[in-house]
């Protein structure tokens, strides 16, 4: 694989780790800030608004930008923000900043697929989406542990100083590794971008990604409370357990890049049963410790492997307007994101409880393989339509 596919992973590793790792600094930051730990929490929020409202704006206005130019001014945006947090006088300077960072979020991961894709052969695109996406899982992984052990020792300043150290050495790896000649934007007219995006076949895509991926945060966003009130776990057994979750990121999503490479929507529909499987079936899991890791793990690989055909997914249905609808799919897996941890939520204050999250996000993802179901039916309808006009001339 090309080496310009490591440098957009720097990048991703980079934005991945300064949006999950504030989810291990919100009590430091509301002591800090003197702020409630709810109204810290609205930080995620912010920043997962920021990337579904930023996402398709930047990328509209960048899109007669050369693709390396774009990546480059994205991450010096990515660092500026990071470096407003760390400096942040108040709460509220501190929600602007990371709703300012956030502006890079989607429009990178945009546009990086399709500088991604542009870098190999047809037969190798989700590969390299997945490749790239692979920052994402490594910041799961090592960055937000890493970033929490900063501010706990150091001040939850001392993280955003670290992040914005990374976005400095991304900047710098995507200019001298991203060949210039690849992935310039193509000049299209905005009409002409919204046309492509309005598509039957792309606004499907989108509605797979927010409810496909809606079920892991319904699950996710508390699996601490999950694995302490539920399965048992001492609190100091968590960050291990997260490690697993990690680990089986990085590798459902090279799995799916490669299942994606060989049938798109075969691969698509079996990462989603292959989900709704695991996330059903860990509702018998959560009272054995042995078992409820073993689900961890399995969620981790089954979640991640979703990513890359749906990702290729929005970028084969959207023709020219391939950057615009690739950032409106990272905009949906957020809007995944904030749907899945609001679910759960309710679940969790109003409804069964937290052992039942599961089998709820079970349901979820059901929705968006059923999405998927009839994205399958319809293009299968689309294909028979000529040749059955064919034949009625033949006749």
């Amino acid at each position: 694989m090309p080496v310009a596919l490591y440098a957009l992973a720097a990048g991703a590793f980079g934005i991945g780790t300064t949006e999950f790792v504030i989810m291990g600094l919100l009590m430091q930051v509301a002591a800090d800030l003197k702020v409630s730990i709810a109204t810290a929490g609205l930080l995620i929020s912010g920043y997962a608004l920021g990337v579904f409202v930023g996402a398709p704006i930047l990328t509209v206005a960048t899109s007669r930008m050369p693709r390396k130019t774009v990546l480059i001014a994205l991450m010096a945006i990515f660092t500026i923000g990071n470096l407003c947090c760390a400096l942040a006088p108040n709460y509220a300077v501190l929600l602007l900043a990371r709703v300012i960072t956030a502006l890079a979020h989607g429009t990178f991961f945009g546009v990086g697929a399709v500088v991604a894709t542009s870098l190999v052969a047809p037969d190798r695109r989700a590969s390299a989406i997945s490749i790239m996406f692979t920052g994402l899982t490594i910041a799961t992984l090592l960055g937000v542990p890493a970033g929490a052990w900063l501010g706990l020792h150091f001040g939850w300043r001392s993280t955003f100083w670290a992040v914005a150290a990374i976005g400095i050495v991304a900047m710098i790896v995507n200019t001298a590794l991203v060949p210039a000649d690849h992935g310039h934007g193509k000049p299209i007219a905005v009409r002409d971008e919204l046309r492509a995006i309005a598509q039957p076949s792309v606004l499907l895509g989108l509605l797979m990604t927010v409810f496909g991926f809606a079920g892991v945060f319904t699950v996710f966003t508390y699996i601490q409370p999950i694995l302490t009130e539920v399965t048992g776990f001492a609190e100091s057994s968590v960050s291990p357990i997260l490690l697993v979750f990690g680990v089986g990121l990085i590798a459902g999503n090279l799995l799916g890049g490669k299942l994606a490479d060989r049938q798109l929507m075969p691969a698509l529909l079996l990462t989603l049963v292959v989900l709704i499987v695991v996330l059903g079936v860990m509702t018998f899991a959560l009272h054995s410790k042995v078992l409820t890791v073993l689900f961890v793990g399995l969620l981790g690989i089954a979640a991640f492997a979703t990513v890359p055909p749906l990702q290729l997914w929005v970028l084969h249905k959207a023709n020219d307007a391939q950057s615009l609808a690739s950032s409106l799919n990272i905009g949906a897996f957020n809007l995944g994101n904030a749907l899945g941890a609001w679910l759960g939520g309710v679940v969790v204050a109003h409804g069964p409880g937290l052992a039942a999250l599961t089998w709820v996000a079970a349901l979820v993802t059901l929705a968006g393989l059923l999405v998927a179901l009839w994205g399958r039916q319809r293009e299968n309808n689309v294909m028979r339509l000529p040749a059955a006009i064919c034949t009625s001339g033949e006749s």
